[in-house]
């Protein structure tokens, strides 16, 4: 009842505002060819892992310590963005994903099997709408925007496009431990003030029953049915600087109840009447940009409350026959930190036309920090270390390549790769 009283107060502020905004003349005669904005971004990349995938290789680590390894091709993104400006302060965005080639998935009929139809998946991957909003601007201080957007918590979902980082694949750390992107169906308010920008989001909360021991709250943000369960509020704050010339610092961070945001729940239930499951998020981050160098940076920290009780609860709904949860435990907290710079070589030789980054980039991340009253799981920390190139022969265009290794606990075997891909991003009008 809360959540609807505060939606309902801010929709009736927002049509008070509305009402009162001035028309722009500007807007009225501006064309509607150019009110049309059209891009996207996307990755093609062959990486080869000198370890194995077996499910096994951390419970029984010696068994695989010889491992030749596997290649893979991917397509971990492609990405088509469209935008249109009515005027009068109002505009829509979208943004439709297709990650490791989308989903091909065909009925065929068999002629071998007596004129059988058969359902088939050819490619498996994706398809997902990451953004899709209306929003009304005030000016350059308030704008409000309404809808399926992008939570800015962490370095990576405020800049998740491929030029924004100098890896093949998005940093590891903020992509295991957080939704990456991550996107929910909400309300947000931003603007500018000086040198600062803010947002803030009302947004439902995520869904305990879909965390796990690898990626903590990794896939809280996911639904399996038609909808999106929301029966827990949430709220998400970020604040960047751009103080400095080339820099910016960011804080974000997210709150919101988890258990029992689901179409299952467990309210008449008196073991579990007292447990809530709040999310609570701190991020810091920051970008320095010059003619000759790139460093960028971040730290993370995630706590969860009632880790143990949402464990029990998610170990014991295996007794429901074909339920989508992971049946596994979720640790009580979960951190990152990483960084990466980068030098541009045809910059020192005075080319500025064309880019090439020799950066290193090193990131230290666990997603199974125990409570008193759980057992650590070893393998969830990880430091990685990685080295490579970006060339960049026009601004929208990055051909990357790069070889590091996953470094884990003795007990385990690391895990050494190399990578190499094609990006690009940009806008056509």
């Amino acid at each position: 009842m809360n959540y609807l009283k505060t939606i309902l107060s801010i929709t009736c502020t927002l049509l008070a505002l509305t009402a009162a905004q001035p028309v722009s003349a500007q807007e009225d005669t501006a064309s509607r060819h150019s009110r049309l904005t059209v891009g996207g971004y996307g990755e093609a990349v062959y990486s080869y892992h000198f370890y194995s995938d077996n499910v096994f290789r951390y419970s029984h680590a010696d068994r695989y310590a010889d491992s030749k390894g596997f290649g893979r091709l991917d397509l971990p993104h492609a990405v088509v963005m469209l935008g249109y400006d009515f005027g009068h302060g109002w505009t829509v965005g979208t943004e439709i994903e297709f990650e490791h080639g989308g989903v091909e998935a065909a009925v065929e009929k068999e002629t071998e099997e007596t004129g059988e139809f058969e359902q088939e998946v050819e490619r498996g991957g994706e398809v997902a709408l990451e953004q899709f909003w209306v929003q009304k601007s005030f000016g350059r201080r308030l704008n409000v925007r309404a809808g399926h957007i992008v939570v800015p918590v962490g370095m990576t979902n405020y800049n998740h496009t491929p030029n924004m980082f100098f890896g093949v694949y998005r940093p590891e750390g903020e992509n295991t431990i957080l939704p990456c992107t991550w996107h929910e169906t909400g309300l947000s308010l931003w603007g500018r003030l000086g040198s600062w920008r803010y947002e803030v989001q009302l947004l439902p909360g995520l869904n305990a029953f879909l965390f796990n021991d690898q990626g903590w709250v990794h896939n809280g943000s996911a639904s399996p049915y038609e909808f999106r369960p929301a029966n827990q509020p949430a709220t998400a704050v970020r604040v960047d600087w751009n103080g400095v010339p080339g820099l910016r610092i960011g804080l974000s961070g997210y709150i919101g109840n988890s258990f029992n945001n689901d179409i299952v729940t467990d309210e008449r239930s008196t073991r579990y009447a007292d447990v809530k499951g709040t999310v609570m998020i701190g991020a810091v981050d920051f970008q320095y940009r010059n003619r000759y160098v790139v460093v960028r940076g971040n730290a993370d920290y995630g706590y969860l409350g009632d880790a143990s009780a949402i464990s029990t609860h998610n170990k014991n709904q295996t007794t429901m026959s074909g339920n989508p949860y992971p049946h596994t435990t979720v640790a009580q907290a979960a951190w990152d930190a990483s960084l990466e710079a980068g030098v541009d070589l045809l910059a020192l030789w005075g080319n500025t036309a064309k880019r090439l980054y020799l950066f290193g980039r090193y990131d230290h991340y666990d997603s199974f920090v125990p409570s008193e009253h759980q057992n650590d799981v070893g393998w969830c920390e990880r430091q990685v270390v990685s080295a490579g190139i970006n060339y960049c022969p026009l601004p929208e265009v990055t051909l990357k390549a790069e070889a590091g290794v996953r470094l884990l606990a003795e007990q385990y075997n690391n895990e050494p790769y190399c990578a190499m891909g094609v990006t690009w991003t940009g806008f056509f009008k």
